[in-house]
């Protein structure tokens, strides 16, 4: 068992007119390994932190680093933890505000890529974010975030 622990956030917002309920953000994952999937490739913005970090402020942090813009302001939703394949405790927090994914400017990351090439190559934290309702949010996102969402439905905000 890992002790790595990971905290995110996921914004929720009311659905787009002609919708009902609401509606999430995901972001797609970055990197060739990623480029050509979409159902269970999207994640909620997140990432890892030491322990010396508290989980609500690392979450905002990886939001900015993912996103490149400033996480929304509170009140913040706790979601709760799930202990995803490999061991990693992923915290996450939900808030209601609104984004335009077209001023997303992701973070980014290096590997060697083609793997044993030599070469190394900057990529994309996530390459884009989208609005999804839950249902379809379910289907999107890999499958050890689900959890979330449906906890998400569960809130009275929700």
């Amino acid at each position: 068992m890992t002790d790595k622990r990971s905290a995110g956030l996921l914004l929720f917002r009311d659905a787009a007119p002609g919708g009902t309920g609401i509606e999430v953000l995901l972001g797609h994952m970055g990197g060739p390994y990623w480029e050509r999937r979409d159902e269970g490739a999207w994640s909620i913005p997140k990432g890892e932190y030491t322990p010396d970090e508290e989980p609500l402020d690392a979450a905002r942090r990886e939001f900015t680093e993912e996103i490149g813009l400033p996480p929304p302001e509170g009140p913040y939703l706790p979601l709760g933890e799930v202990r995803i394949p490999g061991g990693k405790l992923v915290t996450v927090w939900a808030v209601r505000a609104d984004l335009d994914p077209a001023l997303m400017v992701p973070g980014t990351f290096t590997m060697e890529w083609p793997p044993r090439s030599g070469r190394t190559v900057e990529f994309p934290e996530l390459d884009r974010v989208a609005w999804f309702t839950p249902e379809v949010a379910e289907t999107k996102l890999v499958s050890s975030q689900v959890t979330f969402v449906e906890r998400l439905l569960g809130l009275p905000e929700g």
